[in-house]
């Protein structure tokens, strides 16, 4: 497995921008396709982006298109999640895994994550 360190997150106003980071703890995941997901207070955790480790290709949920973009430095080994007009429905704790490409499901388990709040 690989366990990854998220953080970044924070209080901010609606219309906002965040920048999320997702960082290797022990094991590399520069060679591996990264996703980050979320989970809002009684929901179920959703697909939010995936990006592969070698080509740079990305896919999103369509809650979060044109609003949010992955990126990913595998010289730091680091995955971003760049958020920008951020609504009160983006309130929700981030988490990053490894994905199958095309999949919209973690891999490993999950880390503790970073809360994210939109307020209106």
């Amino acid at each position: 497995q690989v366990q990854a360190v998220e953080s970044g997150g924070g209080l901010v106003q609606a219309g906002g921008s965040l920048r999320l980071s997702c960082a290797a703890s022990g094991r590399t995941f520069s060679t591996y396709d990264m996703g980050w997901f979320r989970q809002a207070p009684g929901k179920e955790r959703e697909f939010v982006a995936a990006i592969s480790w070698s080509t740079g290709n990305t896919y999103y949920a369509d809650s979060v298109k044109g609003r949010f973009t992955i990126s990913r430095d595998n010289a730091k080994d680091t995955v971003y999640l760049q958020m920008n007009s951020l609504k009160p429905e983006d309130t929700a704790g981030y988490y990053c895994n490894r994905v199958y490409w095309g999949s919209r499901h973690g891999m490993d388990a999950w880390g503790q994550g970073t809360l994210v709040t939109v307020s209106s």
